[in-house]
This record gives C-alpha cells, structure tokens and sequence, in this order.
C-alpha cells in the first residue's frame, strides 16, 4: 500500500491506495512546516490520520509516503520528513513541494504550467518531470494573488477602509457603488467584528486560514456586481504578475531545445478551491488575458493517484 497526501495549510487530502486499486480518502487539519514544528506536526499526524486509517492498515504493509505539501521547500521539507517517518516507521517517506504536487497530478509526464488557487497560490512550468522554473507565490503578505487568503484580505480591507466610497476606482475614474451595506450582511453572516477580524489577523497563529474562510463570503453573494468585480479583478492581478511570466521567458528558460511558450499551449492547468469553484469567472478572465486554460481540479489526488500507481505492489505483514 501507498499512501499520497496533497497538503495546504488548511486541510491535507490523504489517500491511501491498495495493490487492488483501492482507495480511502480522509481529511485533517493541514501541516505547513512554515508554521508547525515537527512535533506538532507528528502530533497532527498521530491524533487525527492514524484514527482514520488504522483499521485499513490490516490490507498490507505500507511501503511508501507520497507528500506534496505548502511550505515543503528544500529547506522546510526535512522537518516534515522526519514528522512522517516517527510515525511510519517501515515506509519509504518522499516530501515534495504542493506546487510538484499539482504539476504530476494535472500534466502527469507531459510539460506544461501548473497552477495553484487554494488557501495559497502557485505556479509553475513543468518539464514532464521536474519543476523547471517558477514565479515565486512569496505568501499572502507579500504575494499569493488568487488565493482564498488574499481574497478574504482583499475584501476585509475594502469593507473595513471606508465603505461609505468604495476604495476601488471604476472605469473613467468613476467611484463604484459603497460598501456600508456589504458590511452590515458580513458581519452579521461571518459572526464577526472589526476589533475579532484584527485580533485573528494580528495576534492569533494562522492568520492566512482565517482571511481565507472570510472569502467564503465572495462565493455567496457572486450575484453582487462589486463581488463579482473583486474577485475577477482578483484573478487578473494572478494572470498578470504570475502567469504571463511563462510566455516571456528568456531563452535560458528553454527546455528541450523547444521554446517555452510552445511547449504549454493548451496545458495550463489549476488545482485549489478557489480555482475549482470559481471556475466560470477564471475562465472569463484567462480568455480576457488571451491564455486558454486546461484543466481545472479541486485538488490533485486523482492525477497522483496514477502518477504513483506504480509504487503500489501487493504486501503483506
């Protein structure tokens, strides 16, 4: 058996897949070594996977950890390692970035770019087997366009700023409708306040988990124009300052001796919540941009599953 786990930092999607082709899936809290140490990682993987799981582990032995994880970067990724193997001890533990993750999972073995858009955000140009080149995503403070959290930042700020005018500016200069109104149905829906928004932000351990369930608030009231236009907007800023990058590349960037941009027409792909339900509005604003979209999955699990299936051989205690 093998087990393969996609992590963001708000949930991990475990799957564990037996020789029959079998597969469980159960969900935790995510692990990001950015923000966990490796106990509390450990911890998380004792207390809330092992419960679910251990009745299933009768099938056979598990030979190999498969883990794509946010945070996972060369440096961050041991800890994670070490997590995993403290808790199984006679698997084979491979750690990888989320952002490999999503590439194997939507292109397999072919090239092309990945995208995230859950929690976080990401993007990457894909060889077919190694992540060849990358914009940096730089987190929801300094980066992360198109994420769930940087939409619930985005949209806590415009409401909480001056929501008699709104602070974006429409076209011609023109200011848009207020946000007084918004702000009265969010905080009443969100159960919330000023004062418990800035003490979960700026005092509390994942600030990014919060401001991205508050972007929750965006999905239900898409019939909202200035909804509408935030979160389309919120898709360009992505496009913009990550996705056109791929179609400029130096010719240092070449790989295969075939330019880039040749190689990824029709093969950008996206993996996340964000990019999963709000498709229609992606879509609208990747055609605006003149970049044709792939694949659209909620997560990569499906792809990892036969991108591994090789691993999996039938074993017994």
């Amino acid at each position: 058996m093998v087990l393969i786990a996609d992590s963001g930092s708000t949930k991990v999607h475990w799957c564990l897949l037996t020789a029959s082709g079998q597969c469980s899936d159960v969900f935790t809290d995510g692990i990001n070594p950015l923000f966990q140490t490796t106990i509390a990682m450990q911890n998380s993987i004792s207390n809330q996977l092992l419960p679910q799981i251990s009745s299933l582990l009768w099938a056979g032995t598990l030979t190999h950890v498969f883990f794509y994880g946010a945070g996972c970067t060369p440096e961050k990724k041991v800890f994670v390692q070490k997590a995993l193997e403290a808790v199984f001890k006679k698997a084979e533990v491979h750690v990888e970035s989320d952002m490999l993750g999503a590439a194997r999972g939507l292109l397999g073995h072919n090239a092309g770019v990945a995208c995230i858009l859950g929690t976080g955000s990401g993007s990457c140009f894909y060889d077919g087997e190694k992540i060849a080149w990358a914009v940096p995503s730089l987190g929801y403070i300094l980066g992360d366009e198109g994420s769930a959290a940087v939409l619930g930042k985005r949209l806590v700020g415009d409401l909480l700023k001056n929501p008699e005018v709104s602070p974006l500016n429409g076209e011609n200069g023109l200011r848009r409708k207020g946000y007084e109104d918004l702000k009265e149905l969010f905080f009443k829906e969100q159960e919330t306040s000023m004062a418990d928004i800035i003490e979960k932000v700026y005092r509390q351990p994942f600030p990014n988990r919060f401001l991205a369930k508050l972007s929750r608030f965006c999905a239900d009231h898409m019939d909202d124009p200035r909804i509408r236009a935030l979160v389309y907007d919120h898709f360009v800023q992505f496009i913009r300052r990550n996705l056109k990058q791929y179609f400029q590349m130096p010719n240092d960037q070449m790989v295969n001796d075939q330019m880039v941009n040749e190689k990824m027409v029709n093969a950008v792909g996206f993996v996340g919540s964000i990019a999963y339900y709000y498709r229609p509005i992606l879509e609208e604003a990747m055609a605006a941009e003149g970049i044709p979209v792939g694949t659209i999955l909620q997560d990569p699990v499906e792809g990892l599953k036969e991108y591994h299936k090789s691993a999996v051989v039938p074993t017994t205690e």
